[in-house]
C-alpha cells in the first residue's frame, strides 16, 4: 500500500500515472529490482522516491527455490506499506508561481473578479447577476 499525507496525490510508478494515493501496489518484478515513485499534488512539492524489492522474504518462492532454481529471483518482496509526507510549496519555491497559476479559483475569487468587471463597466448589471447565479449554484 502506498499512501501519502495528504491523501489524493497523483501517483506515478516508473513514470506512468497509476492513480491517486492511497494505492495498492502489486508487481511481478524480481528481487532487488526497484520502482521509481513520483507524487504530485497542487500546493505541494513534487515528491520523488524509490522502493526496492528487498525488504520481506516471500516464503513460497523460497520453498520453490529448493525444487526449482528460478523462484529464487522472486524470493524477496516489497515492504507492505509505504507512507510519504508531502511538503507544502512555499512562496520562494520555483513551483509556487506555476502552481498558483494552475490552481482552480474559488467561488469567492471568481465573484470578486466578476464584481470588478461590473465596476469597470465591462459587464452590465444583468450580465453580472446571471454569471453570479451560475457561480453560486455550482457544486463544490
Amino acid at each position: 500500500m502506498i499512501t501519502s499525507s495528504p491523501s489524493g496525490a497523483k501517483l506515478y510508478l516508473d513514470g506512468n500515472m497509476v492513480g491517486k494515493t492511497p494505492y495498492k501496489h502489486r508487481d511481478a518484478k524480481a528481487s532487488f529490482s526497484n520502482t521509481l515513485i513520483r507524487m504530485e499534488m497542487l500546493g505541494y512539492e513534487t515528491l520523488n522516491a524509490e522502493i526496492v524489492k528487498d525488504d520481506d522474504v516471500h516464503v513460497g518462492a523460497v520453498i520453490g527455490g529448493f525444487f526449482f532454481l528460478i523462484p529464487w529471483i522472486w524470493a524477496l518482496e516489497y515492504d507492505s506499506n509505504y507512507h510519504y509526507q508531502l511538503q507544502p510549496v512555499s512562496p520562494d519555491h520555483p513551483e509556487w508561481e506555476l502552481q498558483q497559476a494552475n490552481r482552480p479559483k474559488s467561488k469567492v475569487e471568481r465573484l470578486i473578479e466578476l464584481k470588478a468587471l461590473l465596476d469597470q463597466g465591462i459587464l452590465t448589471q444583468e450580465e453580472f447577476e446571471k454569471e453570479k447565479k451560475k457561480i453560486l449554484e455550482e457544486d463544490d
